[in-house]
């Protein structure tokens, strides 16, 4: 459970504490819980509800975000022949009481504000997090269902992708990688913190001991990095970012065991293989029981928010590196949420790098690909 410290200079923030003890049994409400629904066999582990898009009456074209690229990477899959509605996993929303297995009270509470009786709840909290300033002048009711609850069943699906990959050796989240949000704050287009919240439901039903995160968004993944920050022989988070760009969060720096700084318009050329020589040094010193894959496409060259200069092949060749690493050579569980990217193309290049994992056999499902076929 997360609470508050302090840091030198009174500024507050955020820790998670160590719950991990040694208890003979597993809590109910993780072992049973409502976020883990059945999975058929001929089912990819594979995570997405159209849910997850979303918009607002037309506040979201106000922000680069693609609030909707994640309907648009399903469907390409489906065109692809890769999945069909019923061979992916449809998550269920995370509720408060799974919200809390991180976040502290306080900050749920800021995203449905009342500043008065007479006052509609109106939403600055949320305005703040999405970074689009109109959305402060909406009663709260309309965000939480047009934006929040979204951003739910992501969480949910982060969650859920998380005790896939435990289970199946992978999984895929189309949607979540909120790197930006912590226990206590939000931030970046980043509400609910789904990685930390992930890791820490397999941590309580004791199916792993140890997680490494490996971010590869452009920008820091300062949430996850100040959740951990107390936590890092369980929790080893290599992340490689634009030095130049938000969140600039010099303290969540001290949360990352393996940072990696890059200068803005970093190509191919150099990003690549600084990425490759990374994950090997980071796994000679921490041998994790799963990975966190954050693999943002914000470092695609001509991103207005990341600044770097990597292209989609460089993207597509990152993304098998990633999954040749923890699966080939390593046979280590890894569970890829796709997190930032801020251009159209960008739901394009994330189905293209999913289908070059399939085509490469790094993903697999027999099952599922069997059932599609009789089902033609």
């Amino acid at each position: 459970m997360a609470n508050k410290g302090e840091i030198p200079g009174g500024a507050q923030v955020d820790r998670m504490a160590d719950n991990t003890s040694n208890k003979e049994a597993v809590d109910p409400f993780f072992a049973d819980n409502h976020l883990f629904v059945p999975v058929a066999d001929h089912q990819w582990p594979i995570v997405y509800r159209k849910e997850y898009n979303m918009g607002f009456l037309g506040l979201e074209k106000l922000h680069p975000f693609d609030s909707g690229k994640w309907g648009k990477i399903f469907n390409i899959l489906k065109a692809r022949s890769m999945v069909t509605d019923d061979t992916i996993v449809i998550p269920e929303e995370a509720t408060e009481k799974d919200l809390l297995v991180v976040h502290v009270q306080s900050y749920l509470d800021s995203l449905k504000v009342n500043i008065g009786e007479a006052v509609p709840e109106w939403s600055y909290a949320v305005a703040g997090i999405t970074e689009v300033p109109p959305v402060a002048l909406l009663p709260n009711f309309i965000v939480q269902r047009k934006v929040l609850k979204p951003l739910r069943y992501q969480t949910g699906g982060t969650i859920l992708a998380a005790k896939l990959a435990v289970d199946r050796g992978w999984s895929l989240n189309i949607g979540g990688g909120f790197h930006h949000c912590s226990s206590a704050r939000g931030g970046g287009f980043c509400a609910y913190a789904d990685i930390s919240l992930g890791i820490t439901f397999l941590l309580e039903m004791k199916l792993i001991r140890k997680a490494m995160i490996v971010d590869l968004d452009a920008h820091q993944g300062n949430g996850h990095e100040r959740d951990f920050i107390q936590m890092q022989d369980k929790v080893y988070i290599l992340d490689v970012y634009n030095r130049g760009i938000y969140p600039h969060d010099g303290y969540a720096k001290r949360g990352i065991t393996r940072k990696v700084e890059l200068e803005h318009y970093t190509k191919d050329e150099q990003y690549l293989p600084l990425v490759r020589r990374h994950l090997g040094e980071a796994v000679a010193e921490f041998r994790p029981d799963i990975v966190f894959y954050n693999a943002g496409t914000d470092c695609l060259v001509g991103d207005p928010l990341g600044a770097l200069s990597v292209s989609p092949e460089g993207i597509i060749q990152r993304d098998e590196m990633v999954f040749r690493w923890a699966r080939e050579e390593h046979s280590i569980p890894i569970v890829m949420v796709t997190s930032g990217g801020y251009q159209q193309k960008t739901a394009q290049i994330i189905a293209d790098s999913i289908l070059n994992l399939w085509h490469k056999r790094l993903i697999d499902c027999q099952a599922a690909e069997d059932h599609i076929k009789r089902a033609r």
